[in-house]
């Protein structure tokens, strides 16, 4: 099949042959498309898609598609850091093993070395888009909680993730890489939000970057898949149709809802409490989440156990999960100097740098950098 190379080409042929190999048209075709831009990611243009056939069919009356963005800054640094591809794999490759709820993928294809890729995914509609600014409650914070234990205990210490050179990559080539990068990407930021930059940024920021080598060359096993940007824009609260199926339990074992996981275009194989510091971190208002931080890990701990995970203990998990605070201030200030700029997108990365430095320096995670 052919790679669009620009949302008009996201038409009717295209997508009937798209969603008839995917089983689900039944032999009725698409005979009109009209095309919404949707959502907040910055690296790729997404667009949700109004289907109309040809006869009455239960084929899906909307999908969201993402292709590359149209932005050339964004669409270079996705190309430096092969994210869509790496997004494109995991639909593939890897989200078929795992029990965390994704959009179900119609259509996943990259043309390899090329910024040209396409996806096709279910559209959760009635899900509840989370919102980063805002920030969420603390039963939400648990059930997103929850749904990361689902993604990391069923391949935790997997050998086998490093087989998968997209999702693995080059980790001493990585760690140069952003050792070169992310210094001249913090003196950027800086600049360009010095009337914003709050003393707790400054604080942390040369906390961390000042041992950037100890902190990237670092051990942080166990390993496990991890999403990278696991935060509120990227998660849907579920609710009616798409709940029903999904009812299977807390942690706890109680039962409740589930997130459904947007945008693994950040995928990898690393530190798993990189995943839950990230989200605690900026998904709470930080007085909420210095209340509720402590039990929220020791939720997420025992999901771990309860799921099988052997030989993990406590103290390391808590431990893991201070030095896993950094990684909100590595991407806030990277995100925000790699793509395209916009007003909210300005307002999320200081809103996050400012969050996640407060995190790092309530925790003091500067005694666990390296």
């Amino acid at each position: 099949m052919t790679i669009p190379t620009s949302p008009d080409e996201l038409d009717p042929a295209w997508l009937t042959e798209v969603l008839g190999g995917a089983g689900v048209l039944d032999g009725a075709g698409v005979v009109a498309v009209e095309r919404t831009p949707t959502g907040t990611g910055q690296m790729c243009d997404t667009f949700r898609l109004a289907l109309a056939y040809d006869r009455p069919t239960d084929a899906p009356t909307s999908v969201v598609a993402k292709v590359p963005a149209a932005d050339e800054a964004s669409r270079q640094a996705a190309m430096a850091l092969r994210c869509y591809e790496i997004e494109v794999r995991f639909y593939q490759e890897l989200a078929g093993t795992l029990p965390v709820r994704t959009p179900r993928a119609y259509h996943a294809e990259i043309e390899a070395g090329t910024p040209r890729f396409v996806l096709v995914v279910e559209d959760l509609a009635s899900g509840r888009a989370g919102d980063q600014l805002a920030g969420c409650t603390p039963d939400e914070a648990a059930v997103a909680v929850d749904e990361l234990v689902r993604l990391h205990a069923p391949r935790w210490e997997d050998p086998s993730l490093a087989e998968l050179e997209w999702l693995h990559r080059d980790p001493e080539g990585s760690r140069q890489f952003f050792l070169d990068l992310l210094p001249q990407l913090w003196d950027g930021f800086r600049v360009r939000y010095h009337e914003r930059v709050t003393p707790e940024v400054h604080r942390a920021g040369e906390a961390l970057f000042g041992r950037l080598e100890a902190y990237l060359g670092a051990d942080t096993g166990p390993s496990t898949v991890t999403h990278g940007d696991y935060r509120l824009d990227n998660l849907l609260f579920l609710s009616g149709e798409h709940r029903d199926d999904v009812l299977d339990g807390r942690a706890d074992g109680s039962t409740g809802g589930r997130v459904a996981v947007l945008d693994w275009q950040t995928a990898g194989h690393g530190p798993a409490l990189a995943d839950v510091a990230y989200f605690i971190g900026a998904g709470l208002q930080p007085e909420e989440r210095r209340a509720h931080e402590h039990d929220l890990v020791r939720r997420y701990h025992r999901g771990l156990v309860a799921a099988g995970v052997p030989d993990y203990p406590w103290e390391q998990c808590w431990a893991a999960y201070r030095r896993g605070s950094w990684s909100g201030l590595v991407m806030a200030v990277a995100a925000s100097m790699l793509v395209e700029r916009t007003e909210r997108g300005d307002d999320m990365f200081l809103v996050m740098a400012g969050r996640h430095a407060r995190h790092a320096l309530d925790l003091d995670a500067a005694a666990v950098i390296g």
